[in-house]
């Protein structure tokens, strides 16, 4: 069974950091792509981030480009979001999600293509 925490959300303001985790169970952690989406009030959820399974290959929403960076550590079965320079419009619930079927050396941006989500963390920017 596939159980994804995030943690690390929080108040704060303009222009700060945040760096929001996810921890993973399951056995198979290494051969998962994993994904960070947002999803503000009001609103589609969004895709962030992903990263494949091997770490070798990321892939940003042009809006969060140079300001997140994604990054996983398979020993202890966690991803990260690092997010730099904190815009009041990046307010939502972050998600992450894992991709356990992808048969492509490359993580997707598409919600539907994963299969796992986390119950999502906070995260407000002030102006």
């Amino acid at each position: 069974q596939v159980q994804l925490v995030e943690s690390g959300g929080g108040l704060v303001q303009a222009g700060g950091s945040l760096r929001l985790s996810c921890a993973a169970s399951g056995r198979t952690f290494s051969t998962w792509h994993l994904g960070w989406f947002r999803q503000a009030p009001g609103k589609e959820r969004e895709f962030v981030a992903a990263i494949s399974w091997s770490g070798a290959y990321t892939v940003y929403a042009d809006s969060m480009k140079g300001r997140f960076t994604i990054s996983r550590d398979s020993a202890k079965n966690t991803v990260y979001l690092q997010m730099d320079t904190l815009k009041p419009e990046d307010t939502a619930v972050y998600y992450c999600a894992a991709d356990t079927n992808s048969g492509s050396r490359y993580p997707r941006s598409g919600p539907n293509e994963y299969d796992y989500w986390g119950q999502g963390t906070q995260v407000t920017v002030s102006s």
